[in-house]
């Protein structure tokens, strides 16, 4: 039980992580860890917790082999912490959900036929996303850094890291209520004239007037959120953040997404 309650006052603290402790290290492999675990769930039920717009490019030995990677890399992590007394509550847990992994097939989880018109949970995209994210902008935010001595894991990391996870959740389900109620109530405002005519635009045109279209929308949109004050009170969240970086973005009310 200490070390749940240890698990659990990291993950609502809101402090800067220093190194040499174990802990930078602990909470890598704690978060590839559990990136991986999700990862074997999505093999098991691709039907229910991949995208299917994803599922069409996917190069599944790619990604089986970016799985047995970050399954390496957390395990050998952790099991350095835990050898050198390291942070070895944070370690064992990362350890043993890595072994979990492993034991429910790990990167060899076969991928049979299955249903493709079944409701879904982006869950593929949410790991895609956040390793992604984490590997480009990490990368680039250390090599042409403004603040050179803040750590990756700054002040407000977990706060922001907690907006990632449920904005990227809730995203999910958003899109498909809006999706079913979309078709359902406003099916009659489709035009097939209009349709057709955007169709059959030449791709640069048709690529300069969904960017125009898209950043008139948001401009405006954005524009509300500062000028109208019920919108700004939500709006606030996002500006609420004092230690940036790129997970200072995903820092969103729950109504504004």
């Amino acid at each position: 039980m200490l070390e749940i309650d240890k698990l659990n006052e990291l993950a609502e603290s809101h402090g800067e992580l220093r190194r040499g402790k174990g802990m930078v290290t602990g909470t890598i492999a704690i978060s590839l860890a559990v990136l991986c675990f999700l990862g074997v769930l999505v093999f098991h039920f691709p039907q229910y917790l991949s995208t299917p717009e994803l599922r069409k490019s996917y190069n599944v030995d790619l990604m089986r082999w970016v799985l047995l990677v970050a399954m390496v890399v957390s395990g050998g992590l952790s099991l350095v912490n835990i050898i050198f007394n390291r942070t070895r509550w944070l370690s064992s847990f990362a350890f043993l959900l890595i072994v979990l992994s492993a034991l429910l097939g790990g990167h060899k989880v076969p991928v049979n036929d299955f249903a493709d018109n079944t409701p879904y949970i982006g869950l593929d995209w949410f790991i895609l996303d956040l390793l992604g994210s984490s590997l480009i902008f990490i990368f680039i935010e250390k090599l042409f850094a403004l603040r050179k001595d803040q750590p990756v894991f700054r002040a407000e990391w977990q706060t922001d890291f907690h907006h990632f996870v449920v904005n990227h959740m809730i995203v999910g389900f958003v899109l498909l209520a809006t999706n079913l109620m979309v078709h359902k109530l406003f099916g009659w405002a489709a035009n097939d004239g209009i349709r057709g005519w955007v169709g059959n635009l030449p791709f640069w045109a048709g690529l300069l007037l969904i960017i125009l279209v898209a950043d008139l929308v948001q401009y405006w949109t954005h524009r509300a959120y500062h000028e109208v004050p019920v919108l700004w009170r939500l709006h606030a969240v996002h500006h609420s953040v004092k230690s940036m970086d790129w997970m200072a973005g995903s820092r969103q009310h729950i109504l504004e997404l």
